[in-house]
Order: C-alpha cells, then structure tokens, then sequence
C-alpha cells in the first residue's frame, strides 16, 4: 500500500454552535495533541493544535457571529495525527472540505458534503477517475413525488400504455411483440413508481 506524502484541506468549513466548542476541545484531547486555546477579545477563539513528534501545528480560527463559531481552514498536513484529528473534526461537526491525499504519483481527492464523503476523484496528472460517487436516490424520488407534474405524467404514460396495446394487439410479427412486451414492462414499473 503506498505510503501517503501529505494531505490538503483546501477550503475546509465547520460551523458549531457555543454549546460544541466544549466537544471539539474534548475531542482534540483525546488525539494526544498538544492544545492551546485562545479566546479573543471580539469572542472569537483559536484552537492550536500541535503534533509533538514532528512539531507540525495548525491553528483553527473560529470567528463568532449570532451565536455560532465558524471556522474556515487551507491547509497541508504531514503528521499522521494531525491528518486524524482533521478528518475527525469535519466528520463529527458536519463539516463542508476538498481534502486533497496526496501519494507519490497520484493524488486521492474525497469531496465532504455535511461531514459525509459524497465524492472521491483519483487524480493523476491530467486524468481524472471518480472512484465513489454518493447517489441521492430518496432525494430523487422525494423531488419527483413533489412534482406537481407527476399526474401529468402518469396521464401520458396511461396513454403511452393504451397506444402500445393496441398496436400489439393488431400486429402478428413476434419480434415486434417481444419489443412492445419489453416497453410495457418498462412503463408499468414507472407508472408504480409514480402512482406510490
């Protein structure tokens, strides 16, 4: 397994409100990192965060503003630690990132949407290979099921229906019969899908 050389936040966001702060402290102790935290003057605090080993830091600045921290964060990570508690923070706190895990000879890009992994891109010079992509099939069907054009389109599929079996009623040419039966099979199932 290749070894990784580095990993990239590249606009990472965490939104949380002043009840979490305790919780993201907490979590950062719990990584063995050296911690500091600073509260600012305008109520804005700074987490620093230090590997002991490599003595690589990063510094979290939270910004107050109606009673919630927001924290956006670039950065480049060597220490595995660091890389750890990272990718903890933005999955517990529900966090929005690009992480770019950089390996020689490619890099793996994971796309976070609300602290879950929707995307991930190996990337290799110029080529580009999606490797997981997340499918919002129930958003998909909620949106379609909202459609106020959903009885619309049961009508058309209805007619659709009764056109095709009057023509297979009518012909003889089994081959034909065979594509109609295939059709029909395929309208039946996305009439139940939109009449549920």
């Amino acid at each position: 397994m290749a070894q990784r050389v580095a990993t990239e936040y590249v606009n990472a966001s965490l939104t949380l409100t002043e009840a979490e702060m305790p919780r993201l402290i907490s979590l950062c102790e719990v990584q063995q990192l050296r911690l500091q935290v600073f509260v600012l003057d305008n109520g804005n605090q700074e987490v620093v965060l230090e590997e002991d080993a490599g003595g690589e830091s990063i510094r979290l600045t939270f910004e107050r503003s109606n009673g919630q921290y927001r924290c956006a964060l670039t950065c480049r990570v060597v220490q595995p630690k660091l890389t750890n508690t990272l990718r903890k923070l933005v999955s517990s706190f529900k966090g929005d990132a690009v992480v770019n895990r950089i390996y020689p000879g490619y890099t793996m890009v994971y796309h976070y949407i609300r602290g879950n992994v929707v995307r991930i891109v190996e990337s290799k010079g110029t080529l580009l290979r999606t490797v997981f992509e997340q499918s919002d099939t129930l958003g998909r069907l909620e949106s379609q099921f909202n459609l106020c054009s959903v009885e619309e389109e049961i009508n058309r599929l209805r007619g659709s229906v009764n056109e095709l079996l009057d023509i297979r009623n009518q012909t003889k040419e089994p081959e034909l019969i065979v594509e109609i039966d295939q059709r029909l099979k395929y309208h039946s199932r996305l009439l139940f899908a939109l009449e549920a």
